[in-house]
């Protein structure tokens, strides 16, 4: 698949821009002022019962004036309309001063009304407060209550009794007001909060967006990468961010279209190649049958060599479909094995490496003899150009040893060349950046990693105290079916 394809795909699946109240703008317009005007109800409940408190304490010190001034006139009774006029101006059906040890009617109507509640407004809690205020908003208008206090520090009680529709006029009146004043402090607030945070989080956000979608159309395209803003905000440093996994797209971008030319070449070559091969075989099929000591002697090795070479072609040319085949495995003894990875090595005997095989004849490994035998020519063969490099005068050797631990099997090869560099251990596994030697590809360990972990095995660089390079592969046998079990357990 192209990066043209791969950008159009994406750009087909991305979603359109929604609009304002659907964006995070609009929803943070919305929340603010709901928020706001939630944080108003709650100051609302308190002060709408303050409010009313205030309001009976204000009725009541109308009266407490008018009785206290008739109250000094001893024995004086006042007229009717005298009475009606007080009780006109204070808004009250009748008003009474209670002392100690006596209580006077300052004025009253001819027929005063039934109470139906009576409130003492020293000793109201604000929750009593709050439930009483709620009554009389939702419930009230239409009864008479009965009111009563101190008048001021004396002990003089001061008692009115008045319908309730006044007052909840009133507060209807302080309810609208304050509902409108919050409108506007919420409507404020979340403008300057929306003005505020839309600058510093929404439109760098939305620039985010916006270059991650132009980016998707076309990720190889240099010009699309992001160009961070500076700072150390947490939205300056995922733009930061964004911008270096943008520039590692482009060159793993870059790269994959390398490999798949590469690999399209391969495939030309390893087909022509294949049928060369094929010649060399008939050929070396020939020179088995010459009856010649030196023949003889290097033809199987000859022959065995070409089949690999036909195989790992015929390999190359299915790699590019699927991955590396499955491992045919099964019991193969392993010293025969890196015996032939010796001979395909052909390691010049004035070259002064020495190679050890220390391996019991009777051992056996689970596995596919040719992806096994890779994988140890692999590392092998990178010993040898390493020792072959190596201008010290130390003791070039290269030794492989293996022995089983119940069904794990342990290979280890190592050297005493001058070991892996840092740059190589950092991208030890990965192709074409695991070289450790100038113009290396870095595929012969990348190959020997993916066949080990086909067979369930682990392979890895062990450290050690001497100059060298140590592999340690580690191969585990196949579980054994219960069935397969039972049938060879049977006598």
């Amino acid at each position: 698949m192209t990066t043209e394809t791969t950008g159009a795909q994406i750009s087909e699946k991305t979603p359109q821009r929604t609009g304002f109240f659907r964006g995070l703008s609009g929803k943070l317009l919305l929340l603010t002022v709901t928020f706001v005007m939630l944080a108003e109800v709650l100051i609302f409940v308190p002060s709408v019962a303050n409010m009313r408190i205030r309001w009976l304490e204000d009725r009541l010190n109308t009266a407490a004036a008018a009785g206290v001034v008739v109250d000094g006139l001893q024995d004086v009774q006042l007229s009717r309309p005298v009475q009606e006029e007080t009780l006109m101006a204070t808004g009250t059906k009748a008003i009474v001063l209670r002392r100690k040890d006596e209580s006077r009617l300052i004025a009253a109507e001819d027929m005063p009304p039934e109470v139906d509640a009576q409130y003492d407004v020293a000793a109201i809690t604000p929750l009593v407060a709050i439930r009483d205020a709620f009554d009389t908003l939702l419930f009230g208008g239409d009864k008479v209550v009965r009111i009563y206090g101190p008048v001021g520090d004396s002990n003089a009680i001061i008692e009115v009794v008045m319908e309730d529709a006044s007052l909840r006029k009133a507060m209807l009146i302080y309810s609208r007001n304050v509902f409108f004043l919050s409108i506007v402090i919420s409507l404020f607030t979340a403008t300057l909060i929306f003005l505020a945070i839309n600058r510093l989080m929404i439109v760098p956000i939305r620039r985010m967006t916006t270059n991650m979608q132009d980016f998707s159309v076309d990720p190889a395209d240099p010009a699309r990468v992001l160009e961070p803003a500076p700072g150390r905000d947490e939205l300056s440093v995922a733009g930061q961010h964004l911008a270096a996994m943008q520039q590692q797209l482009q060159k793993t971008l870059k790269q994959q279209k390398n490999l798949a030319d590469l690999g399209l070449a391969v495939s030309k070559i390893n087909h022509d190649m294949r049928n060369i091969l094929a010649s060399a075989q008939l050929i070396s099929d020939r020179l088995a049958d010459v009856d010649d000591p030196i023949v003889k002697r290097f033809a199987p090795t000859l022959l065995r060599t070409i089949d690999r070479a036909v195989g790992y072609t015929t390999e190359v040319l299915s790699y590019g479909r699927t991955t590396e085949p499955a491992p045919h495995r099964r019991f193969v003894k392993l010293r025969p094995l890196v015996g032939d990875v010796a001979e395909m090595l052909a390691i010049d005997p004035n070259a002064g490496i020495d190679f050890h095989i220390q391996i019991p004849d009777d051992l056996q490994v689970d596995a596919d003899s040719e992806q096994l035998f890779r994988v140890v020519h692999n590392i092998c063969r990178n010993a040898v150009q390493a020792l072959m490099n190596d201008t010290g005068e130390a003791t070039r050797m290269i030794s492989v040893s293996a022995m089983r631990t119940g069904s794990v099997v342990s290979i280890s090869v190592d050297d005493t060349g001058p070991g892996m560099p840092p740059k190589a251990r950092e991208n030890l596994f990965a192709a074409f950046r695991g070289s450790a030697r100038s113009g290396g590809t870095g595929l012969g360990l990348a190959i020997a990693r993916e066949l080990v972990l086909a067979h369930g095995g682990t392979i890895a660089l062990v450290e050690k105290p001497t100059p060298g390079t140590l592999f340690r592969i580690e191969l585990p046998d196949r579980p054994v079916p219960l069935d397969a079990f039972r049938s060879k357990a049977r006598p």
